[in-house]
């Protein structure tokens, strides 16, 4: 599919990852529009590409269905659906006090980066198989944004590899189920960028996180986190398949 003059959609697009990829999309001339929860970042970022800012939770239907609404009013039914949107965490099931990790920790991560991306995409596809088919038969593109953490976890971890993970196992089933309809669906599991959150850290711990990458020995960069959703969207083969973005990266236990 060629990006140039298509809506787009973008969960979590105020920042980070999300942001990338809604400046990439924008830059190869697609409509974009960018749902997040921070209303202030996302109206920022749109005015920058020409786009518009849509305030939505992903775990709410009623507040997707208003955020989708609003960017078909503005840029016609969306053809594209980039799935980045996701928070972290980090417990022990038994911390150091003895206690079970609380389980509206896990429940909330759950909710967040695996109920909410199939929530999107669930509105998203019903709307996107009404349109008429492109050359070739395709209707739509949707990417969902999973993790090294889904195949390699880290202690801590359960609920941020479990979410990812599940993303991971919903790809090729969800792919399979959209094929009538025309809509591809692939998964990147990007490792260690240089987002936002990472550079909170301090510089030290950078830098040893960046060594533990084999090769290029760096923290990605989001704009390459973002030519790779753009290439999901124009490589028309591409269809069921999760794509590791990690530099040959695999995570030790801790």
């Amino acid at each position: 599919m060629k990006i140039q003059g298509q809506a787009a959609l973008v969960t979590g697009g105020a920042s980070g990852l999300g942001e990338a990829t809604a400046r990439e999309l924008a830059r190869q001339g697609a409509k974009v529009a960018v749902l997040d929860v921070n209303a202030a970042q996302a109206e920022e970022v749109a005015e920058e590409i020409g786009g518009i800012a849509c305030v939505c939770d992903i775990t709410n239907a009623e507040s997707v269905a208003a955020a989708l609404d609003r960017a078909a009013e503005a840029h016609g039914q969306a053809r594209i659906l980039m799935n980045v949107a996701g928070i972290g965490s980090a417990k022990r099931i038994v911390g150091k006090d003895g206690n079970a990790a609380p389980l509206e920790d896990f429940v909330r991560v759950i909710n967040v980066n695996l109920v909410g991306a199939y929530n999107v995409s669930r509105l998203y596809a019903a709307r996107c198989v009404k349109l008429e088919p492109l050359e070739g038969g395709e209707r739509g593109v949707m990417m969902f944004t999973a993790s090294v953490a889904a195949f390699d976890g880290q202690v801590g971890q359960q609920a941020y590899s479990a979410s990812k993970g599940g993303l991971v196992g919903m790809t090729l089933p969800m792919a399979r189920d959209l094929a009538q309809h025309g809509i591809r669906v692939c998964t990147v599991a990007p490792g260690l960028f240089a987002t936002p959150l990472m550079k909170e850290l301090p510089e030290a711990v950078q830098q040893s996180l960046a060594a533990s990458i084999p090769f290029p020995p760096r923290l990605g960069k989001p704009s390459e986190f973002a030519e790779l959703a753009c290439q999901i969207v124009t490589n028309g083969h591409l269809n069921g398949e999760v794509i590791r973005l990690d530099g040959a990266l695999r995570m030790a236990p801790r």
